[in-house]
């Protein structure tokens, strides 16, 4: 085994254990750890995330999207829209890749003990609360009510489907999930809307309530106005920003945004936080 503590760029290698495809452009990878010793100790919190090789490609900065409560193997999921996130698009089963990390802070999960939750996301950013939402289901138990408010632009852009169908038939979870105006099929049993607009009609109480927001800045910035409508504060809101990372370790400063480094400050901020970084960001 090669001694990791020596080099921060040398990433463990792992293997694609499953591909899953979610859309047609996003794709999810299950990797486990070739290193039966990484394979036991790799240990992250939901909110950290990690940089994936495809080797003669590059690298790419993802969360980890599948549960630090789920072990023995991690899981990313991305578009491919460039050179490396389409070579590792083009990886099968029984292929090797790059992993480095966990890097970055993450959701304060023992602060929520006891709390309801209310999680926001929008297109291809539920993974990075996908992590955080099994996480709080498998310990089911420490958490008030859970709503879980999701859209995408249509029907085939939703991701983690089986998912979704999962949460929509629990007892314990209120899922609402809405496509854009003009993105469903004639049989689509959700909402029609834009997710700030559903969230707003769905109304969840602010009191002893969380909020864990994730998606285009664009949703963000109605988001926040809503849920402040509702009842929340600045404290209550919670988001993950991934935009620009690319070191992972706040050495390139590509993330830098004002004095703050996302990669190493974040990519967990409250909502406090976010508005508190320079305007251009």
């Amino acid at each position: 085994m090669c001694d990791h503590s020596k080099n921060i760029y040398l990433p463990h290698l792992a293997t694609v254990a499953e591909v899953i495809d979610e859309t047609p452009d996003v794709r999810t990878l299950r990797l486990v750890f070739q290193d039966e010793t990484v394979r036991d100790d790799f240990a992250f919190r939901a909110g950290q995330f990690a940089e994936y090789s495809a080797f003669g490609a590059g690298e790419s900065t993802f969360c980890i999207a599948s549960s630090p409560t789920r072990t023995g193997y991690i899981e990313c999921c991305f578009r491919a829209v460039g050179r490396v996130t389409e070579a590792l698009r083009r990886l099968e089963p029984g292929d090797t890749v790059g992993v480095r990390g966990p890097y970055g802070n993450s959701f304060p999960i023992e602060e929520f003990f006891g709390k309801n939750l209310v999680f926001v996301a929008g297109g291809i950013a539920l993974p990075p609360l996908r992590t955080l939402i099994w996480n709080c289901l498998d310990w089911r138990d420490k958490f008030g009510d859970i709503t879980i408010v999701y859209g995408a632009r249509t029907e085939a852009d939703l991701v983690y489907k089986r998912e979704l169908q999962e949460w929509q038939e629990r007892a314990d979870v209120r899922l609402v999930k809405t496509v854009d105006p003009g993105g469903n099929e004639p049989d689509w049993d959700g909402k029609v809307g834009f997710v700030p607009t559903i969230l707003e009609e769905t109304a969840p109480s602010a009191e002893n309530t969380i909020a864990l927001v994730c998606g285009p800045p664009i949703m963000i910035k109605f988001t926040l106005p809503v849920l402040e409508r509702l009842g929340f504060t600045d404290e209550q809101v919670y988001t993950t920003l991934e935009n620009r990372m690319k070191c992972g370790l706040g050495k390139c400063g590509r993330c830098n945004v004002g004095n703050v480094y996302v990669c190493k400050d974040g990519p967990v901020f409250t909502a406090k936080q976010v508005k508190a970084m320079p305007a251009e960001f």
